[in-house]
């Protein structure tokens, strides 16, 4: 993003505030000849309140409201499409300035006060996962740090609800977006007031970069999408295991749970007849015995892009489930959420774009 006061500066084009960090809002406002302290009267209403016009910020003064209207946005992002499922998921498909798209969730829960932010980190994505629907559009472009707060301001824009939680669970491979995500985060927490202990980035395995976050200041809680026991299963549905081996893996999550001290997610989705079975249980019960983990499992759900892999029966998802915990580890088994909606990453996206 331009500076602040090239910005200010270039009659043609307005300044987006959201994506903008409490300094830079203060810069904003010095740049207007107004008083520090009016950045964090906007900053709350931006982020906390999540107004979507100036007139809505009404412990601001009226010449300030019409220089903001003037020479500024809130945002520049659009609600293509909209779905609502019975369980009270909604999923959100957002239109950037470019015209390119990507979704965003918000997950709510029975007796549960937690509203969950699912977010996207880039545009389509390059890691190719044989049973995701974003990896079958291959990678477009990175999202901004602003694109990814977005999602969640969007969400509440919308809803008037405050969002609790955030996963990076949606589209893309957050970790090769390493710096974006990092600064997105950040805001989430500065700007959103979202704590640490809230935030959870997916990632298919990329190594260098778990070592990587768990020496950061911030650093979020790590799920790993997993999805096979060894090496040669999991080769054959996830090409990031030919760079990234899974015993490398491991080593990686060692290290962060020793360095933060933090519990990291297993997130295993189980395909009928490929990875459902006991033999596969028993073996990830052995892999995970030393590491500090809980276990989640995703029941697959078909879709159409990839007919060979099926829903897992019932009793091998129990079965499964009782041969982990004898591990000791806490396994959950994930609820379907949203399944009438293309809940499923780049589902939606794909739908509306065909």
């Amino acid at each position: 993003m331009k500076p602040v006061n090239e910005i200010l500066n270039n009659n043609k084009e307005k300044l987006r505030l959201t994506g903008l960090s409490k300094e830079e809002l203060e810069n904003m406002a010095l740049a207007f000849g107004e008083k520090k302290f009016r950045a964090s009267q906007i900053a709350s209403w931006l982020y906390i309140k999540s107004v979507s016009s100036f007139e809505e910020m009404t412990d601001i003064k009226k010449d300030f409201r019409e220089k903001l209207s003037q020479n500024a946005i809130i945002t520049d992002i659009k609600i293509k499409t909209k779905q609502i499922s019975t369980d009270g998921t909604l999923k959100y498909l957002l239109e950037f300035k470019d015209g390119n798209t990507a979704e965003c969730v918000l997950m709510r829960f029975d007796n549960r006060a937690n509203l969950t932010a699912c977010v996207s980190s880039q545009i389509g994505c390059a890691m190719g996962c044989k049973f995701c629907a974003t990896g079958q559009r291959g990678f477009i472009r990175n999202l901004e740090p602003y694109e990814i707060l977005e999602q969640i301001l969007t969400i509440q824009r919308d809803t008037g609800l405050k969002v609790t939680n955030v996963v990076f669970m949606g589209q893309g491979e957050p970790f090769n977006n390493y710096q974006n995500m990092m600064k997105a985060i950040k805001l989430i927490n500065d700007c959103l007031m979202i704590g640490i202990r809230r935030i959870t980035v997916s990632t298919c395995g990329i190594v260098p970069k778990i070592v990587q976050i768990a020496e950061e200041e911030l650093v979020p809680t790590l799920a790993i999408s997993l999805h096979a026991p060894n090496s040669i299963l999991r080769k054959q549905i996830m090409p990031v295991e030919i760079r990234h081996n899974i015993e490398d893996l491991k080593k990686a999550l060692k290290f962060y749970t020793e360095k933060t001290g933090k519990r990291v997610t297993l997130e295993y989705i189980l395909i009928g007849k490929l990875n459902d079975t006991k033999e596969c249980a028993a073996e990830l019960a052995h892999f995970m015995k030393d590491l500090k983990c809980n276990v989640n499992l995703i029941p697959y759900n078909p879709v159409s892009f990839c007919p060979e892999f099926k829903k897992p029966d019932k009793k091998n998802i129990m079965k499964f489930k009782y041969i982990l915990e004898t591990s000791g580890k806490k396994v959950t088994v994930r609820l379907e959420r949203g399944a009438d909606i293309d809940a499923a990453c780049g589902q939606l996206r794909g739908k509306v774009e065909r």
